[in-house]
């Protein structure tokens, strides 16, 4: 069975980094585009970065421009989101999703557009 599975979560400093990982199990992630997506308690789940593997375009919300970064790991299946510079507001549930379409597109990722979703991994920014 398809599924999307979520690491690299955990608490970190303001002014820190974290790596999130996305491991596709089941299906060839090379196909698909690829979202991150985040959601804090009491808001809507907010789009933050996703990647067409194919062509390699990428895509941020701008509250994370020039401190996230999202690339492909062929080798492992595997899509990454490098974040830098972490401040509280980026506290949340990150969440990658994936999907076969043209889902990847500015001004950000929308999450009813992917089909497949990971569980998520908590991302906590405090001092």
């Amino acid at each position: 069975q398809a599924q999307l599975v979520e690491s690299g979560g955990g608490l970190v400093q303001p002014g820190g980094s974290l790596r999130l990982s996305c491991a596709g199990g089941g299906f060839n992630l090379e196909y698909y585009s690829i979202g991150w997506f985040r959601q804090a308690p009491g808001k809507e789940r907010e789009g933050v970065s996703c990647i067409r593997w194919r062509d390699g375009t990428t895509l941020y919300t701008d509250s994370v421009k020039g401190r996230f970064t999202i690339s492909t790991d062929g080798a492992h299946n595997t899509v990454h989101l490098q974040m830098d510079n972490l401040k509280p507001e980026d506290t949340a549930v990150y969440y990658c999703a994936a999907d076969l379409g043209y889902v990847c597109y500015p001004p950000r990722p929308v999450a009813d557009e992917f089909d497949y979703w990971g569980q998520g991994t908590q991302v906590t920014v405090s001092s």
